[in-house]
């Protein structure tokens, strides 16, 4: 006869995998229901150490399979998230390492995220960044980001709108047209062709393919990167990305 411990563990083990509660059901009387949980509730009361082993084999079933569908989300939209001529190229264009950046103008963590981005061009000659729009944070962020599409449909060397992209991230409040819009000015695109552009079909199927991006590889928050087959959720700073730029390049943290 087994152990109560045993029942009790596989039985937990059971609930955690997510067994069909019928499979359990049908197996035992309702007396023999009752029984196990007074078992299993006294063995975990006694053992919850148990609790927290089972919470850490979860937590890490549930980031391998976010790692999985993260690389194959980027596997199979490879040629959208690195070399879509709807985003805009900064850096060393003809990098070794592409360094994927979504982000939203009112997320303040994308502020941290500009200063990183920054940083790792100026100090790694052979990264390629793209910067893909992806505005999570309500009406006021899809004003600013469909500004910021139209301000690249006339910047195809991504000069002034690197620049728009600073004073815009550098800024103070919400960011929304109103202010978009004066930063396009103040960095000398054509006004009346933004108006224009503003009002083409290129805007909006700019940001639904950034959005259809986002979902296949499980994001949902600003900033994200994908850096080679590898998605990164935060900002996690210039070290951490500086790691993934490694793996990416040559397998490992430092090359």
């Amino acid at each position: 006869m087994p152990s109560f411990r045993l029942l009790a563990a596989a039985l937990f083990a059971l609930a955690l995998c997510g067994a069909p509660p019928a499979a359990t059901a049908q197996s035992f009387s309702d007396i023999q229901r009752k029984d196990i949980e007074v078992i299993v509730r006294n063995y975990l009361l006694a053992h919850p150490e148990v609790l927290e082993e089972a919470m850490t084999e979860l937590s890490k079933r549930q980031s391998a399979a976010e790692a999985e569908k993260h690389q194959a989300g980027v596997t199979k939209n490879a040629e959208a998230i690195f070399n879509s001529p709807r985003d805009v190229t900064v850096g060393n264009k003809a990098g070794d390492v592409t360094m994927v950046e979504f982000f939203d103008y009112n997320c303040p963590y994308c502020k941290r995220a500009m200063t990183d981005m920054m940083a790792l061009m100026k100090s790694d000659p052979k990264l390629k960044v793209v910067l893909k729009e992806f505005p999570v944070l309500g009406p006021s962020s899809v004003e600013a980001a469909q500004v910021g599409i139209a301000v690249h449909m006339q910047d195809a060397s991504g000069k002034k709108y690197l620049d728009f992209h600073q004073k815009l991230l550098n800024g103070r409040g919400q960011v929304d047209k109103a202010r978009a819009m004066a930063a396009a000015k103040e960095v000398g695109v054509d006004m009346a062709r933004l108006e224009k552009d503003l009002a083409s079909p290129e805007v909006r199927a700019t940001l639904e393919q950034n959005f259809k991006l986002a979902e296949a590889m499980g994001m949902n928050g600003t900033p994200s990167y994908v850096i080679g087959k590898q998605v990164v959720i935060g900002a996690v700073g210039v070290e951490n990305l500086k790691e993934k730029i490694g793996i990416a390049r040559c397998g490992k943290a430092t090359c």
